[in-house]
């Protein structure tokens, strides 16, 4: 009997990719672990506030707030919250060349009682990258993260096309990921990265708070300069960037989820004048914060 690896993979060019969503949604889940299992398809499960675990490979990744883990169809894994009393999620199943047909979530998840062989989805690969599954925890820029709720916006109103815009949203996204540098390998670790990683924890639950680059240097106890270095090599993008992209998920999240007003959106997430809260929204998102919330409520 042949053993079979997960994730089967299919080497394909990229005009032959043709991704599908089958699931999108934002997620709050409280303090635990869930049951094992595995997957017919892939998910995406970003973190969007709190932490989580994930045990795979035999293996236990730390997922902290702006990361997400990449679940391959086939693999089994066993997700946990870490953080009490939960933890905010945004979660994406889908396949690489559209071929599992989808009714319904239980369709998505592998009942080993029942088990259909034969459906399990492909991972598509191409010579020039490596694949997905090369890497397990990934730290996406702001820009993929807004495409990632795009589609869960989409794919939640179903407006005329939606299925051609998820495709779009998704394979951009699938390349942002790909081109993401390999994980640093434990020579290159920082003994400094323990406090740094703390310390964007605590970016994500006070994003308001005075997160200057100065601040955290003085934190870390470390130059201005020497800390953005670490911080980057770390996170992927500057103390100020992800200072920002912060924020800005937190705004959106608020203008979608609240009543509160405009300007008080801006204070919550650290930025009280509400004209530069103004401006900054609108060259991150391309549209007013008033408009924003006026559209996420109409699709």
């Amino acid at each position: 009997m042949t053993l079979t690896l997960y994730p089967i993979q299919r080497e394909a060019p990229f005009k032959a990719w043709s991704p599908s969503i089958h699931y999108a949604q934002f997620q709050r889940m409280p303090v635990g672990a869930l049951p094992r299992r595995r997957l017919y398809d892939f998910e995406l499960l970003y973190v969007s506030q709190g932490e989580a675990v994930t045990t795979m490979y035999g293996n236990r990744y730390r997922i902290e707030a702006g990361q997400l883990i990449y679940l391959p169809s086939g693999v089994y894994h066993q997700n946990e919250v870490a953080s009490a009393p939960d933890a905010r999620f945004l979660g994406i199943h889908f396949d690489f060349f559209d071929e599992l047909d989808i009714q319904t979530e239980a369709d998505m998840i592998v009942n080993e009682t029942m088990l259909s062989s034969d459906k399990f989805a492909h991972e598509a690969t191409i010579s020039t990258l490596a694949p997905l599954s090369s890497q397990v925890i990934y730290t996406p820029t702001l820009a993929c993260v807004q495409m990632m709720e795009r589609i869960v916006e989409e794919f939640t109103h179903r407006p005329p096309g939606y299925e051609l815009a998820c495709k779009g949203l998704m394979l951009d996204i699938l390349v942002q990921l790909m081109r993401t540098p390999a994980s640093r390998k434990l020579s290159e670790a920082s003994p400094y990265d323990g406090r740094l990683l703390d310390l964007m924890s605590q970016i994500e639950q006070a994003p308001a708070k005075d997160w200057s680059n100065r601040s955290i240097a003085e934190q870390v106890m470390l130059s201005v300069d020497h800390t953005a270095k670490l911080f980057k090599r770390l996170a992927g993008m500057p103390p100020s960037e992800y200072v920002q992209s912060v924020r800005h998920r937190e705004a959106r999240r608020l203008l979608r989820e609240s009543e509160i007003s405009v300007e008080a959106v801006g204070a919550a997430v650290g930025y009280p004048d509400i004209h530069y809260f103004s401006r900054i929204f609108r060259r991150l998102e391309g549209i007013t914060a008033t408009d924003y919330r006026k559209l996420s409520r109409i699709l």
